[in-house]
């Protein structure tokens, strides 16, 4: 299933949010800390470029990532040129506090009180970045919402007297190039459920668990996974949770969606659903070959 989900305010986002960035000093990309890359939106990284704008790289939601795949692509970032990355929750005020601070570093030219430091926050839907400009900004000025795209419109806010920061709607890409990536950005809840099917959503999640973390997922539904496909493993939540139809057959449905949603609120426990090392394992298997010809 190639998921693909571009709404079509966010074409209007776009154009707005490459105008607002011949004006500010530093980028903040929002990112989900469970699937960093898959959640970078490339036309951030585009614009960016086209102006010459430094990035801080917020992996966001880090306490219900795996630490040891944070601290891997922590570095991976930081090894970027005009890249630094931190990785918080935006839940945490103390730690989003320190954000202009790390953007301060990376446009040391607005280190005075001549011209203030102007930021702008860019991401994916439903990566928390509403969440935190509330907590950058100290007020709700942001709404929030489990659902993605629930900010539409762009607006500058300041923090002090010498940071200003401008808000950006959650903004896709036309075109979602790697499936895998689809399908980790719909099992996070970043694209609507009127682009993807839970089931097989579901089953390419539970896929992933049975390879990384096969003893969370014991853990949590209370059932040995030795053995078990994906679609198993989803028939044994079904029966585990009494989750049945008539005549006792499992409801693959609503098991899928428990499964994601338990994957969604941290229940696993810390799961990263890709590292660099995967990453990369992934971009090389999507190369072609050159096509051969038979001299005989």
């Amino acid at each position: 299933m190639a998921i693909q989900w571009y709404p079509g305010h966010m074409t209007s986002a776009r154009k707005k949010a490459a105008e607002t960035m011949a004006s500010i000093d530093v980028v903040i990309e929002v990112l989900d800390a469970r699937l960093p890359e898959a959640s970078t939106n490339p036309l951030v990284r585009e614009l960016r470029l086209h102006r010459q704008r430094p990035c801080l790289k917020v992996l966001n939601k880090a306490d219900l990532a795996d630490p040891e795949a944070t601290r891997e692509w922590l570095a991976f970032y930081d090894s970027q040129e005009g890249v630094n990355a931190v990785a918080l929750s935006s839940k945490n005020a103390r730690e989003v506090a320190r954000i202009p601070a790390y953007c301060q570093r990376l446009a040391p030219h607005r280190n005075d009180n001549t011209k203030q430091l102007r930021m702008m926050i860019m991401g994916i839907p439903n990566v928390g970045k509403s969440t935190l400009m509330n907590a950058l900004v100290k007020r709700k000025i942001a709404k929030v919402g489990d659902e993605p795209a629930v900010t539409k419109s762009q607006q500058m806010h300041q923090i002090s007297v010498r940071h200003s920061i401008t808000d950006t709607p959650g903004l896709m890409w036309p075109k979602i190039e790697y499936p895998s990536d689809g399908l980790m950005l719909a099992a996070s809840h970043a694209v609507g459920r009127n682009a993807i099917i839970d089931e097989e959503v579901a089953v390419f999640l539970a896929g992933l668990l049975l390879a990384r973390y096969p003893d969370l997922l014991a853990a949590r539904y209370g059932f040995a996974v030795a053995g078990l496909d994906a679609v198993a493993v989803i028939e044994q939540i079904a029966g585990r949770r009494g989750l049945l139809m008539r005549g006792g057959a499992p409801d693959f449905e609503k098991a899928s969606f428990v499964l994601m949603q338990d994957y969604r609120d941290g229940k696993l426990g810390r799961i990263s659903l890709e590292t660099p090392a995967t990453r990369r394992v992934m971009l090389a298997a999507q190369v072609k070959l050159p096509a051969t010809q038979d001299d005989s």
